[in-house]
């Protein structure tokens, strides 16, 4: 895979991605980190897709400058825990405190985000766990394991064995949303597919699913920008 920068303020770095499954140029912005990569068929020579890309040029830069910008975990960050944003501050003691409205971690400066990354990923852990627990009892169907994972293209998984996968970021989402994805989970033990009676059954376990999984949709991608 190679790249190309399209020079401009600021400039561009574009992937160059070849593929032999691909029958036309395609450009696309992840939302997630901001890479951008450009697929060209394996006919098609560079010459073609620079101008391909010089052409979409300005509809890049427009939707680069509406993506929000990453943030680095660090003292003075904020960042949201449970759907409240909090201020990450220094802390006395040994323990991280969550409070209402800042979230403090004791100790050294550079190493911040991999101790809010793991206090986060046992929190989670403890979230998910007892909510799972919650819908696999009321549907009477147990789960073999909870994995945990910093996934990018689904927020919850499950496999015909029972086990279930969640990304951690969850935490990072107001409770109701965890709660939705935990039960969207739980539901596949009955339901291994998207099917009117799965839909049934994620109402049974939760209620109104519609609100969350909306949130999730348009909200979500934005929890990938905190960088720990």
């Amino acid at each position: 895979m190679g790249q190309i920068t399209l020079d401009g303020n600021p400039p561009i770095t574009v992937l160059l991605r070849r593929s032999s499954r691909a029958r036309r140029l395609s450009l696309r912005l992840s939302q997630l980190d901001g890479r951008v990569t450009l697929t060209l068929p394996s006919h098609v020579p560079e010459a073609e897709g620079r101008a391909f890309l010089r052409d979409k040029e300005p509809w890049l830069r427009r939707h680069l400058e509406q993506r929000q910008e990453d943030v680095p975990v660090a003292h003075g960050a904020l960042l949201p825990v449970e759907g409240v944003v909090r201020l990450v501050a220094p802390g006395a003691g040994r323990q991280i405190a969550l409070q209402p409205d800042a979230l403090h971690v004791p100790g050294a400066p550079d190493r911040v985000a991999s101790r809010v990354k793991g206090w986060l990923r046992a929190r989670a852990r403890d979230r998910l766990a007892e909510a799972s627990d919650r819908y696999a009892s009321a549907l009477g169907r147990p789960y073999a394991r909870i994995t945990l994972r910093d996934t990018r293209s689904r927020w919850g998984s499950c496999t015909s064995e029972g086990g279930l996968m969640y990304s951690w970021r969850l935490i990072l989402c107001p409770p109701e949303v965890l709660d939705y994805v935990a039960a969207h989970e739980v539901a596949h033990l009955a339901e291994m597919n998207h099917s009117t009676a799965f839909w049934q059954t994620v109402t049974q376990l939760y209620g109104n699913w519609q609100a969350p999984r909306r949130w999730l949709r348009e909200e979500g991608k934005h929890l990938h920008r905190y960088r720990f």
